[in-house]
């Protein structure tokens, strides 16, 4: 079962990323807020609500990389996932659901696209340091 989590989990991080990346470019670039604006913006949400769901059954029930035995926090792989991951990806997705509902109150095109331009950026750098890449090697991290 968690092997199934982990590659879930993993594979719809890049579905996250690229819509997360796609609703910032488009909150920057684009002149008039469309249809197409919320639904990538919405569409962006809920892989990021799924991608913590997913996540939090992995951490409370899968996860061999999660321990809070004594001294888990001197460990770097079992603080990263034990904490600063969570708390990391926790922080940037109330902030992508803040600006998704702050943008849904926005009456004109500018009060629309600001929201998600500062909050979606902002989570999207919060995901970006929080990820276990490959190349920290420590924290057994992959591509996929």
């Amino acid at each position: 079962m968690n092997s199934i989590l982990t590659h879930a989990h993993s594979g719809l991080r890049w579905v996250a990323i690229i819509l997360l990346l796609l609703a910032i470019v488009n909150a920057f670039t684009a002149k008039s807020f469309e249809k197409k604006h919320k639904m990538i913006n919405l569409f962006t949400m809920i892989t990021l609500h799924t991608q913590l769901i997913i996540g939090l059954v992995q951490y409370f029930f899968t996860s061999n990389k999660t321990n809070f035995a004594s001294g888990w926090m001197k460990i770097e792989m079992y603080r990263f996932y034990g904490m600063e991951h969570l708390l990391g990806m926790l922080i940037a997705i109330v902030l992508i659901t803040m600006g998704y509902s702050k943008s849904k109150r926005g009456t004109t095109d500018e009060e629309k696209f600001k929201p998600i331009k500062l909050f979606y950026l902002i989570g999207f750098i919060l995901i970006l340091a929080s990820i276990p890449w490959p190349f920290r090697t420590a924290l057994g991290g992959s591509w996929f």
